[in-house]
């Protein structure tokens, strides 16, 4: 029977990453081969060149890299809970840190301070309730004093987020990226936290050698975007915790929650898909208790930045019309569907493939989670941790989907769906531990490699 289950499960896992690898190597050869110019600098389906090199990083990120293929599975079972998450968020930044530097300490701050960033303008900012006033009518083309790219293209959440740095003295590149590249390492703890909330402990385990070892590293240590990552996990985290917990301290995670995602909604215009990933912690968690808590708290974030003069529902089409009026509308949408998703599985690496097929086999039955019952405050709750961590992946590649098929994304997606990337990955723990070593080392190889070989814009 084991030989049986297993074999099938490997055989899934092969084709998961030939698939996905064969997807991003259709991605870079067609453009290439056939000189259709798909609008993204000259490496599509990223926005990179081919600039091989190697820096003061590299050694560190071959270090680690090595030895979280040897050890990292195994601490990961042994380790006690806290010591975990610790470890999990010094590995995590110690990985950032390592890949970012293969450029040296320009690699940490040079990317946030190029001028379609947001720091330069973040500087500027001395008066933030005349910037909310004015946010919508600089966001088109034809004014004159027209937001930088970045700058327009996110609700101004994102931009505040930089103007108290820089009020605070972290405005500098590097000041503001070593503050990105620590937050974006917290996101680990986040989600494990996450998992062990909804009653997925031991997978959270298995899942977290590939949170921390993610070839999204090489964006999320230099992209605002990785901060919208880090803000959205540990929203989720709280809204896990909520339906965790009873009385009082529900209602502190509920507004927790709620207030962390409404910040989302306020970073990052494509963040409200967030709403699918917080249905399915909620029906993981068995709990509807926290929604009206949530989303209330979640809206009150929204409606207080209205009051203030940046109405979202105003600048949604504004920024549409924007998004139309520059390079995208000249990116052909027969490349960028598929495109998109050859970016992703850059991003998350080639191991994704794996993750989406074993959400694949348990949508169609193949995998049948053993229930289990738990006794919790003399309550009996059905506990399937397998469904548990299923659920919120497939949620994690519906959000991807939904992003795509929105067509806003045409391009540079290796940042802009970070925060996406570790629910998607969270479905490698499905697979057992032979396998999730030899994935967990397709993942840092590739990571090292993409960061050796290519020159990443963000």
């Amino acid at each position: 029977m084991r030989t049986g289950t297993t074999r099938p499960r490997a055989r899934a896992a092969i084709w998961g990453v030939v698939a996905a690898v064969v997807l991003i190597a259709a991605a870079v050869i067609i453009p290439a081969a056939t000189g259709w110019n798909v609008r993204v600098k000259s490496f599509p389906p990223l926005h990179a060149e081919w600039m091989p090199r190697l820096g003061p990083g590299t050694p560190l990120a071959v270090l680690l890299g090595a030895a979280g293929a040897i050890w990292g599975p195994r601490l990961a079972a042994s380790l006690r809970w806290g010591r975990l998450l610790l470890v999990s968020f010094a590995a995590s930044a110690l990985w950032l840190l390592a890949l970012a530097t293969v450029d040296g300490l320009d690699g940490i701050g040079t990317i946030l301070d190029h001028r379609y960033e947001y720091l330069g303008t973040a500087r500027e900012v001395d008066d933030v309730g005349a910037t909310l006033r004015e946010y919508v009518e600089r966001i088109p083309y034809a004014h004159e004093h027209n937001w930088p790219v970045h700058i327009a293209g996110h609700p101004p959440g994102a931009l505040l987020f930089f103007v108290l740095l820089v009020r605070i003295g972290l405005g500098s590149g590097l000041a503001a990226g070593a503050v990105v590249l620590l937050l974006g390492a917290t996101t680990v703890m986040a989600v494990l936290i996450t998992l062990r909330a909804l009653g997925a402990g031991d997978l959270a385990r298995r899942a977290a050698p590939f949170l921390v070892f993610t070839p999204s590293a090489i964006w999320v240590a230099v992209s605002g975007d990785g901060v919208f990552m880090t803000v959205a996990a540990w929203g989720i985290c709280a809204l896990a915790l909520a339906t965790a917990t009873r009385g009082s301290i529900r209602v502190v995670w509920s507004i927790a929650a709620g207030l962390l995602l409404g910040y989302c909604v306020m970073m990052s215009y494509g963040l409200p898909l967030l709403g699918v990933l917080a249905v399915a912690v909620l029906v993981a968690g068995r709990s509807w208790v926290p929604l009206l808590i949530a989303a209330a708290a979640a809206l009150a974030v929204v409606l207080v930045f209205a009051a203030n003069g940046f109405v979202w529902w105003e600048a949604f089409p504004v920024l549409q019309q924007r998004y139309w009026d520059g390079v995208a509308s000249r990116r052909p949408p027969g490349y960028w569907l598929w495109g998109n998703l050859a970016a992703f599985a850059v991003s998350a690496g080639p191991a994704i493939g794996a993750s989406l097929v074993a959400v694949g086999v348990w949508a169609g039955g193949s995998i049948r989670p053993r229930a289990r019952t738990e006794e919790r405050g003399g309550r009996s709750i059905l506990a399937d941790p397998r469904a548990i961590v299923l659920i919120l992946c497939a949620a994690g590649w519906i959000m991807v989907f939904l992003a795509d098929l929105s067509n806003m994304s045409r391009a540079e997606v290796e940042r802009i769906w970070l925060p996406f990337v570790p629910w998607a990955t969270i479905g490698l723990a499905m697979f057992g531990p032979r396998v999730r070593r030899w994935l967990l080392v397709v993942q840092i190889g590739f990571a090292i490699a993409v960061q050796t070989l290519l020159q990443t814009g963000w």
